[in-house]
């Protein structure tokens, strides 16, 4: 992950949180150490505190420095696949459960957010629209099942003559509004919660990066450049950065790097006319656009990926065409700020939630739904350690296969799967 544009990263300039994460050095034995300083490691330090265990966090670089402090912001509820596939795949009670963790993720987000008065602009309401037809009849369906199967009656199907009024683009068909769900600054949450972990008792350690991992009998070993822990459970936090740390389930994601620009700030009465109720929209492509005004009303656009090592030269002339046709209104509008991140995604876009050996614990893939449910890890993670594991085993029971050729052969595969459903986007039904 090249981190060369974090010059030119809102977050970090808006950033308004500062922490104290000296690096590790010496030898130490915990309950449980995390590796990740990004939303799972921080939630899992946070709630392996709060249990009472003795909880070390390394991170390799800063808290936050990765996904969990890049994304765009978005807090849904809802796992990464509609219900509908979910009901299809698992059945209605596997669905139901799946879909209870979903709404508790967001649930929870919420709840540290005002038990911990965590200042990062919190705001209800995200719409998911349509970027042809048949997804908006998809999204009418899924809003019918939500209320009659689920009960749920925070969100409603949008008519595309009430999304124009809502929405300033002609790209659209329809919507589903959620809210319940709702967008917010992802790094002064990431260090609002891990400011939390500390203050429960864990100790975070920055600029720590593992090395190697080790089975030491029944415990773990990990091996740092400056040190060794050694931990009765482990915890894998890794997502998009986990390289070769751990090959045994390296497998199971691909890092991909998503980019994200705002503009300069547009003032309130012109934001108000994009985005006329400041919800956060994403739409149906299958590389998605998300977007949403930031407090100081500029458009915060992210759009396009790649599946290098490298990323673009010019990240705000890459994501420029995606926004234009969204809002071609936006032509002559300079932008100010671009950055990339780099994500995992999962072959069936569920996370990959797994625990080996009975002692360490993985949890990755959120496929661009990090947010909220990375969050709700470190929770279940606990839970499962401290004798609750429904929810973690509800997770982990939801098969995430392999990709095919593994870590080797993953990246043409997903190269080629991309150019077809890129097809389907330009010219499916």
């Amino acid at each position: 992950m090249q981190n060369q544009t974090d010059s030119q990263q809102y977050y970090q300039q808006t950033c308004n949180q500062q922490l104290h994460c000296p690096g590790f050095s010496g030898e130490k034995s915990v309950d449980l150490c995390i590796i990740g300083g990004g939303l799972t490691g921080v939630s899992s330090a946070y709630h392996g505190a709060k249990a009472g265990l003795d909880c070390l966090l390394l991170e390799a670089q800063q808290i936050g420095f990765g996904a969990s402090g890049r994304n765009g912001g978005q807090v849904s509820p809802g796992q990464r696949l509609d219900q509908a596939s979910l009901k299809a795949k698992v059945g209605k009670t596997q669905a139901l459960k799946l879909w209870q963790l979903a709404l508790d993720s967001v649930d929870l987000v919420r709840e540290l957010i005002d038990k911990y008065q965590i200042p990062c602009d919190f705001t209800p309401g995200i719409l998911h629209t349509a970027f042809k037809p048949g997804h908006a009849r998809e999204m009418q369906e899924n809003v019918q099942l939500l209320h009659e199967e689920y009960g749920y009656q925070d969100c409603r199907y949008i008519e595309q003559d009430e999304l124009k009024q809502m929405l300033a683009s002609p790209r659209y068909y329809g919507g589903e509004l959620d809210m319940r769900a709702g967008h917010l600054h992802p790094l002064n949450f990431t260090l609002g919660l891990a400011r939390a972990a500390q203050q429960a008792g864990a100790r975070l350690c920055e600029n720590s990066k593992v090395l190697d991992i080790q089975s030491a009998g029944e415990k773990v070993k990990i091996i740092t450049a400056d040190g060794i822990v050694t931990a009765n459970k482990l915890v894998l936090g890794c997502n998009g950065y986990l390289g070769k740390l751990f090959p045994r389930v390296a497998g199971k994601i691909m890092p991909i790097n998503n980019f994200i620009v705002t503009t300069k700030p547009l003032g309130e009465a012109r934001a108000r006319e994009l985005i006329r109720d400041n919800v956060a929209v994403a739409d149906s492509k299958f590389v998605i656009n998300y977007f949403r005004m930031t407090p100081d009303h500029r458009l915060l656009f992210g759009g396009g990926e790649n599946y290098s090592s490298r990323f673009p030269d010019d990240i705000k002339s890459f994501v420029r065409p995606y926004m234009l046709e969204i809002f071609p209104q936006l032509e002559n509008t300079e932008l100010e700020h671009g950055w990339g991140g780099t994500l995992a995604i999962t072959m069936n876009r569920m996370p990959h939630f797994q625990c080996i050996d009975e002692r360490i614990y993985v949890a990755q893939g959120y496929s661009g739904h990090g947010v909220a449910m990375a969050t709700l890890a470190g929770k279940l993670i606990n839970q499962a350690i401290t004798g609750q594991p429904d929810g973690f085993n509800t997770m982990a029971s939801y098969p995430t296969p392999t990709f095919p050729g593994g870590t080797l052969l993953r990246y043409p595969a997903l190269v080629a799967g991309m150019l077809y459903y890129s097809l389907r986007d330009k010219f499916g039904s």
